[in-house]
């Protein structure tokens, strides 16, 4: 399971690379912040770079293994048999390998989820050592991507909300411990920042990016529209050039955005129509909210961004790391030679039908009127899905990577509840035997 896990980088003769794979190598040479590239996952890929970025992945397959080991034996499914049969149908189902194979923040997403989940939730069946480990593991993950930290933030503030209805469930104990590691995430991340550029500041680029979204929804063009005869903006002029997309507008080589001077020249500007927009055009903002929202839960292929053409991250590792060009080069990936459209014709179904699956378990849980532990773990699943499709569809826009590095996770609950229903049959057959 642990070669499995890393199986498509081990192809690729090299790890796999994201076009934001990047903006975070260079977050150790540049000395900088840049919008949405974390310094705490910098500094990560900068410690695996000796051994060409092979120790970063061994750390993920190892942590996922982990993880996934400690879930089913919370709930009372620690067998090793069984555990690498889950893991090799979510090898095989899922975006979990290219995830657990590529050198992005990703894979921290949807193991946060979980080892959040196991503080608050299980620490009595946990030794002191775990417990330790998987407060570290949290707040360093939580710290790689602001996504993720709203994610867990959001479940630790529904933990709490719903605390007087579940303390059969929860305990303050533990949603304490899950909170601070979240704390603990931001103090990471504001540490980091300040020893890399010396700023003491979060990572920036929340309101660019949002302004991108609102774009794309045709907002930012009705606002302009609106006012550039009332206030002097440097979009007024290019009101009716403005991209499709947000994509085009924020990251294509001759856009508006780089004429005016990219985040240092537009931030203060995209923050303010991002902020008026929210006031002039409520009912508008709430729609295009929702159907964003609903875009992300269904956009959930893999290997959005994981294709041959990634020229930035290309230039970071010949600028920074020269040695490994040749390598980098040589890769499969660099010669266009994976297709994700085969692996998305499993991918995708499973996804989907999954997060039906989920919604089902949880329909039958109310029906019933329990609260197993795994229908708290698929409750817990449901929310984090729901809560990061919100941030990633309103924030940035939807995408299929936002989707594919969270949705494993309800494969795993699904797979989780199959084998829990396997084993009632198995011993209730076993029961009647033996009165018969």
């Amino acid at each position: 399971m642990f070669f499995f896990l890393i199986a498509p980088a081990i192809w690729n003769g090299y790890p796999l690379l994201q076009y934001d794979t990047g903006g975070y190598l260079a977050r150790w040479y540049e000395g900088y912040l840049v919008p949405s590239r974390s310094t705490v996952y910098g500094l990560y890929l900068h410690f695996g770079e000796s051994s060409y970025f092979w120790i970063n992945l061994i750390f993920q397959s190892a942590a996922t293994l982990w993880v996934l080991h400690l879930t089913l034996r919370v709930l009372g499914l620690a067998n090793w048999l069984r555990l690498a049969t889950i893991g090799l149908v979510l090898v095989l189902t899922t975006a979990l390998p290219w995830l657990a194979s590529m050198l992005i923040t990703d894979i921290f997403a949807g193991l946060a989820v979980l080892t959040l989940f196991l503080v608050v939730v299980h620490g009595a069946r946990l030794t002191r050592l775990e417990k330790i480990a998987l407060f570290v593991f949290t707040s360093f993950a939580a710290a790689t991507h602001s996504a993720t930290f709203g994610v867990l933030f959001g479940l630790c503030v529904a933990g709490w909300l719903l605390l007087p209805w579940l303390r059969r469930s929860l305990s303050v104990s533990g949603l304490v411990q899950g909170s601070l590691a979240v704390v603990a995430s931001a103090a990471l991340l504001l540490a980091a920042n300040y020893a890399l550029s010396g700023q003491l500041a979060w990572t920036p680029g929340g309101p660019g990016v949002t302004f991108g979204r609102m774009m794309q929804d045709g907002i930012v063009a009705r606002y302009l529209n609106d006012n550039c005869d009332k206030i002097k903006l440097k979009l007024c002029p290019y009101r009716n050039e403005l991209p499709a997309t947000a994509d085009e507008f924020l990251w294509s080589n001759d856009s508006i955005f780089n004429k005016l001077g990219r985040f240092e020249g537009m931030d203060d500007e995209m923050g303010f129509i991002a902020l008026k927009s929210l006031t002039a055009y409520p009912l508008w903002q709430i729609e295009a909210a929702l159907a964003a929202t609903a875009q992300q839960l269904t956009m959930v292929g893999t290997g959005e961004g994981t294709n041959g053409w990634i020229p930035h991250t290309y230039g970071i590792i010949e600028r920074y790391l020269p040695a490994q060009t040749a390598t980098m080069r040589a890769a499969h990936q660099q010669h266009w030679d994976i297709n994700f459209v085969p692996i998305n014709w499993v991918h995708v179904p499973v996804a989907l039908l999954s997060m039906l699956l989920l919604l089902v378990l949880l329909g039958n849980a109310i029906r019933q009127r329990r609260l197993s532990h795994l229908d708290l773990l698929g409750a817990t699943v449901a929310l984090a899905l729901l809560g990061n499709a919100f941030l990633c569809g309103v924030i940035s826009g939807p995408h299929d990577r936002y989707g594919a590095r969270m949705v494993w996770i309800a494969v795993l609950v699904v797979l989780i509840a199959i084998e829990q229903m396997r084993m009632k049959r198995e011993l209730d057959t076993n029961r009647r035997d033996a009165s018969g």
